[in-house]
């Protein structure tokens, strides 16, 4: 090769470098071994407001304005050094000093300034943390639903009319027909669903819950279908998958199905007639794979006689239905549900409860249990809590409980059960609100009941 072709060469390399150095976004400074800029980007020499070739061939020195010792470990000990908090010019950055050796010896230092602003640094993190956030959350989804893989054998009951229900949905879980449960608040609507998909052929897909009453109507669209980015003000970059499409392969449980809005009801019935939907802000069909299971408390018959639930859509949903009794319809199963329950928060606690006194059997048996299996639970729980012994007592239940058992309510029971279940939920109610600070929600879930059912008992006694 030719002198000249090779100073062509040479000269090439030194533009590409160049060029380089300028796309960077990092600010960029090279100083030989006397300290002297050999090398400097645009955005570095923008920190004093100057051009890369008005402080190349100037010692750092000269350059910063700054007699303190600068590159002092890179320089003289060879050492890296990142992530470090600096000062240039009044402004604090985030920068990088990395040795130039050649032959063995330090010949100079190369700096790259990270971040111009430590701001930056911060929002960045931010950035991350949030990150971190969304996928701590998935994660603990994930294990929520690898927790959750119910089989039927561990839906506790032998009552005859309990047990018929498990039987027909063993019989309907291997099939991909749409199944609708019915019941009230507390009978296990959700363990029935999830036993439907652990035993069927999508077992080992997603089970994806969707609570219809929870979600406000105005994202229950998005919730449900999922957006593109764009569609409307505070949309995530990169849009949405809805649950439908993250239950693709497996089941969709929509519960609390009667609570849905009638605008809602149509676009749901189009997914299961059509088998896709559309997300919003989107016109592109998309094709699903997906088993729905709906439940709800309330009787959708009255529903569509009052118009409030689309006739077309009940029957697209009433493929198979399963209508699960109440615990007062199956009292027979309260003992076995009460050891279950005691061997569950012996554990919990690291009790040794041996079980409940024969007078507070009594007054459970009693009990109309408006809040059914759930109310049980909480109950028991409940009395974990205050616990003094190795049995539970009356004193341990609660109030609207004990009441039950008490010799001045003969006169009630005398009146007839239903007078006495009344006063015994409206005193649960006035308990659980007082002990919820008034907070509805709260009271309601105490109560092992819905929001909604709560706001009608409420209305229904004249609670205040």
């Amino acid at each position: 090769m030719g002198k000249t072709a090779l100073i062509g060469q040479i000269d090439d390399s030194s533009q590409l470098l160049e060029m380089i150095l300028e796309l960077s976004s990092d600010g960029i400074v090279a100083i030989d071994r006397n300290y002297r800029i050999i090398m400097a980007n645009h955005n570095f020499a923008g920190f004093w407001n100057k051009k890369p070739e008005d402080i190349i061939g100037k010692t750092v020195f000269e350059a910063y304005g700054d007699s303190k010792p600068l590159f002092p470990r890179a320089m003289e000990t060879g050492e890296a050094e990142f992530g470090y908090l600096a000062n240039l010019n009044g402004q604090e950055i985030i920068a990088n000093r990395v040795p130039i050796i050649k032959n063995g010896e330090i010949v100079g230092a190369l700096g790259t300034v990270v971040f111009r602003d430590v701001e930056d640094l911060y929002a960045l993190m931010k950035k991350i943390r949030n990150l971190k956030n969304q996928l701590d959350y998935y994660r603990d989804e994930l294990e929520r639903v690898h927790r959750t893989r119910f089989s039927f054998d561990q839906i506790i009951g032998r009552n005859v009319q309990f047990e018929a229900v498990k039987e027909t949905a063993r019989r309907v879980a291997m099939s991909t027909s749409t199944v609708l449960i019915q019941g009230e608040s507390g009978t296990g609507k959700e363990l029935f669903a999830h036993a439907l998909h652990t035993e069927s052929m999508r077992g080992k897909g997603p089970f994806v819950r969707v609570n219809c009453a929870a979600v406000p109507e105005n994202l229950l669209e998005s919730e449900l279908f999922g957006y593109q980015e764009g569609a409307f003000t505070g949309a995530r970059k990169g849009g949405q998958l809805g649950k439908f499409e993250l239950a693709h392969t497996g089941t969709i449980f929509l519960d609390e199905v009667g609570d849905m809005p009638l605008s809602m009801q149509a676009k749901l019935l189009r997914v299961l007639q059509e088998k896709e939907i559309e997300r919003l802000g989107d016109n592109r069909p998309r094709r699903i794979d997906v088993r729905v299971v709906a439940a709800t408390n309330r009787n959708l018959e009255e529903l569509i006689n009052r118009h409030e639930f689309r006739e077309d859509l009940y029957y697209r949903i009433n493929v198979v239905t399963l209508n699960i009794p109440p615990l007062r319809e199956r009292l027979d199963d309260l003992e076995l549900l009460l050891e279950f329950f005691v061997r569950r928060f012996n554990r919990q606690f690291g009790l040794r409860v041996t079980g409940v006194s024969p007078a507070v059997l009594e007054i459970m048996r009693c009990h109309q249990w408006p809040g059914n299996v759930r109310e049980l639970e909480n109950v028991v729980e409940r009395a974990f809590n205050v616990l003094d012994g190795t049995e539970i007592q009356k004193r341990h239940l609660p109030l609207y409980l004990q009441k039950l058992g008490l010799a001045g309510n003969r006169e009630n029971n005398r009146a007839g059960l239903p007078v006495l279940v009344e006063e015994a939920e409206k005193e649960a109610i006035l308990e659980a609100l007082a002990s919820s600070g008034g907070n509805k929600r709260q009271a309601a879930r105490l109560l092992g009941i819905s929001r909604a059912g709560l706001y009608k008992k409420i209305k229904r006694y004249q609670i205040s």
